[in-house]
């Protein structure tokens, strides 16, 4: 039997040195000091206590933590503290400040969430899609929440409320 030479190697400790980052949450200019590589939803959701904003996956494959970066909509468990520097950010809790936002409405008028879980991340990527196309087209609709998923309702509450919120601002 054979020996192998076993070699022990020591690596000096280096640890990650934490940076300012600057953001625009949600229209407050807000500066964090992180770890460079922490998620943007944990500093949404740990550091400035804005919860709407839901981890669920943490890979981007179900939307619940989507939000707006510079009016895009991104996945917030795969956006890195470095990336989002100096970005505006806006949240579920930015839409409404002065009552609900009409997706908002629409989805409660028109049942489009059962557990709500997912709705924050669903209300986004409605956002992003009207932002950019007032007047989608049924296929425009799936596609732009092709990238959320919901476990509760079957989606029909959903693209109700989507075309709602279209029929009722013009």
């Amino acid at each position: 039997m054979e020996m192998k030479k076993v070699v022990q190697v020591q690596v000096p400790h280096s640890p990650v040195k934490e940076i300012f980052i600057h953001l625009h949450v949600n229209d407050q200019v807000v500066q964090v000091k992180v770890n460079p590589a922490i998620r943007l939803v944990d500093i949404l959701r740990e550091n400035l206590n804005l919860t709407g904003t839901k981890i669920s996956c943490g890979i981007g494959r179900c939307g619940a933590c989507s939000v707006l970066m510079d009016g895009k909509l991104v996945n917030s468990c795969l956006t890195m503290a470095y990336q989002a520097d100096g970005t505006f950010i806006t949240t579920i809790e930015g839409l409404g400040k002065e009552g609900l936002h009409s997706i908002q409405k629409a989805f409660l008028e028109e049942g489009g969430f059962q557990c709500g879980y997912c709705t924050p991340g669903m209300i986004m990527a409605v956002k992003a899609l009207i932002d950019e196309t007032p007047h989608p087209t049924d296929e425009q609709i799936q596609e732009a929440l092709s990238g959320n998923l919901c476990r509760c309702t079957g989606y029909g509450g959903i693209i109700r409320s989507v075309k709602r919120m279209i029929e009722e601002n013009p």
